[in-house]
């Protein structure tokens, strides 16, 4: 709530700048309008006093010395014209003075949007970045909640079940049970840790990269051996559609392994039926080896395709959540991805959701695990 109330305030702080920058930009360009209506009433004034002080020194002196005369006042006025016994204004004169002054004001007219314009895109700029810093703020605050309910279930759960395995006799298969339960949790919690030791990496620039040449379809293949009975036992039904050729390309096994990881327990945490369907496919196209991961989820907005992938950012609050997470494991997915020389993105679906990897194909010389004629 007082986040909510400091946002309100910085915001209406805004509004009143704007205000004020409009209010004085209109006025300045009043000001400047009337001084320069001021400026041009003030010369014709003035220059018409001039051409009747000169008419009079003019009708004052000898003949044969006007000649004399005429050059000096064409010197010292020459706004001023002399013709016969008459001195009067130019009118070519006084109107390139107008000309010249309106010029001005159509300057100023133009400088004060611009200046308006700048400042205006100044405080967007800054209030998008006041934003961005106040979202991010808002999901490492939804971070921190995540982590502690996360660490904090498991933990939990390990005291009440080694409490519960010394304080009384269990027969041997409930002993084993709980033993098992305990060997989840804590796979649980290294998952965790390995997580925020991933994105700890990414942070501070020291993500290692170890790539060689796989063929697409076979890394795919172990990882989900690897996760089977794991994946069955949240509900997940894998349905594998491999490429019908080898898809070779330069990846890192066990970074590979944490993407696909990361996007099948995406699939699975957002999918609330009993049996989640999730389909995995491979192919090639324009040159690219492509990894599809579909699910028949929740879903995603088209909003949202963007913003999945910055690191902390989960859909709705903490406090509301169902599924458990830390807004860490797409940004990961990314992150890593990328760091392979490859790209990810998602795509909305009528229902459910589907990602997208891809890498560049290469030769399919020299793959690792690849089996060689005896």
């Amino acid at each position: 709530m007082q986040m909510r109330s400091s946002r309100g305030w910085v915001w209406v702080a805004f509004g009143v700048v704007v205000v004020f920058l409009l209010a004085q930009v209109v006025w300045w360009l009043v000001f400047q309008r009337n001084t320069i209506q001021q400026n041009i009433e003030y010369a014709e004034t003035a220059w018409l006093q001039e051409a009747a002080l000169v008419q009079q020194l003019w009708a004052a002196t000898a003949p044969e010395k006007r000649e004399t005369l005429r050059l000096e006042l064409q010197k010292a006025f020459p706004h001023l014209e002399v013709e016969g016994e008459r001195v009067y204004v130019n009118p070519e004169r006084l109107q390139a003075y107008r000309t010249e002054q309106m010029r001005h004001l159509r300057m100023f007219a133009y400088e004060g949007p611009v200046f308006l314009l700048v400042m205006l895109l100044g405080l967007y700029i800054i209030g998008r970045s006041l934003r961005s810093e106040q979202e991010f703020k808002r999901r490492q605050q939804n971070f921190l909640m995540a982590a502690s309910h996360e660490f904090r279930t498991p933990i939990s759960t390990l005291r009440l079940l080694a409490q519960t395995l010394t304080m009384r006799e269990l027969p041997r298969e409930k002993q084993l049970a709980y033993l098992e339960h305990m060997t989840h949790e804590i796979d649980r919690m290294e998952d965790l840790t390995e997580r925020l030791l991933a994105t700890s990496r990414l942070a501070q620039g020291m993500g290692q990269i170890k790539p060689e040449r796989h063929d697409l379809n076979q890394a795919v293949s172990r990882c989900l051996a690897r996760q089977q009975q794991t994946l069955a036992a949240r509900g997940a039904v894998l349905h594998l559609e491999p490429a019908p050729t080898p898809l070779p390309v330069d990846l890192d096994p066990e970074a590979f392994a944490l993407v696909l990881s990361n996007l099948l327990d995406n699939a699975i945490k957002y999918s609330p039926q009993p049996e989640k369907p999730i389909w995995v496919r491979l192919h090639s196209r324009g040159g690219q080896a492509v990894l599809e991961v579909e699910d028949r989820g929740v879903g995603l907005s088209k909003g949202q395709l963007q913003q999945i992938f910055e690191p902390f950012y989960r859909v709705g609050d903490e406090q509301t959540r169902r599924t458990r997470g830390l807004g860490l494991g797409l940004y990961l997915v990314k992150s890593i991805t990328e760091l392979m020389g490859g790209r990810v993105w998602a795509e909305a679906l009528p229902q459910g959701s589907r990602f997208v990897l891809s890498f560049p194909l290469v030769e399919a010389q020299g793959l690792v695990g690849e089996r060689r004629p005896a």
